[in-house]
């Protein structure tokens, strides 16, 4: 584990929230390969807790949803947990996982995200699509972290509606 991975400084999660695509990511056991038009939208509950809902077609172009929580650990460099857990067990220890902002650019346009355990990674743009120059711009950063990239999933957007 690499607690001194490096996130972002002067985080701002009000510009944060909204809606974000997935552009590439790492294999993960609760997200299917074939999973497409992926999207997160990120919303402020009252309770200043994050709410988080994932949404993609599956590989038969079902509809698949998650909503979970996300927490914030460390509000200025982008430090959050995300929970995915059914509410009411949302208190059990060890069942958050962390959600690191890694690189950001200043519109909050695109975003890498990861863990200390250098096994998840995320590139999320505010759009569909994303060009060329800038994703391999922020898969060289993921690797420059020590990221092993070799089972990097592209994410297919169709065009159908998540979001």
């Amino acid at each position: 584990m690499n607690q001194d991975l490096a996130t972002v400084s002067n985080f701002d999660l009000e510009h944060y929230l909204g809606t974000w695509y997935e552009i590439a990511r790492l294999p993960m056991k609760h997200q299917p390969e074939d999973s497409t038009d992926i999207s997160a939208v990120y919303s402020l509950n009252e309770d200043g807790t994050v709410r988080v809902k994932n949404r993609c077609l599956d590989g038969g172009g079902k509809l698949d949803e998650a909503i979970g929580e996300a927490s914030i650990v460390d509000a200025e460099h982008g430090k959050l947990e995300v929970s995915f857990l059914p509410e009411g067990l949302r208190w059990v220890p060890f069942t958050k996982g962390d959600y690191w902002v890694l690189k950001l650019d200043e519109q909050y346009e695109t975003a890498l995200v990861g863990e200390p355990h250098m096994k998840y990674l995320w590139l999320l743009h505010r759009k569909p699509t994303l060009d060329e120059a800038t994703k391999q711009q922020y898969l060289a950063y993921a690797k420059s972290l020590g990221y092993d990239l070799s089972d990097l999933i592209h994410t297919v957007h169709t065009g159908q509606p998540t979001a």
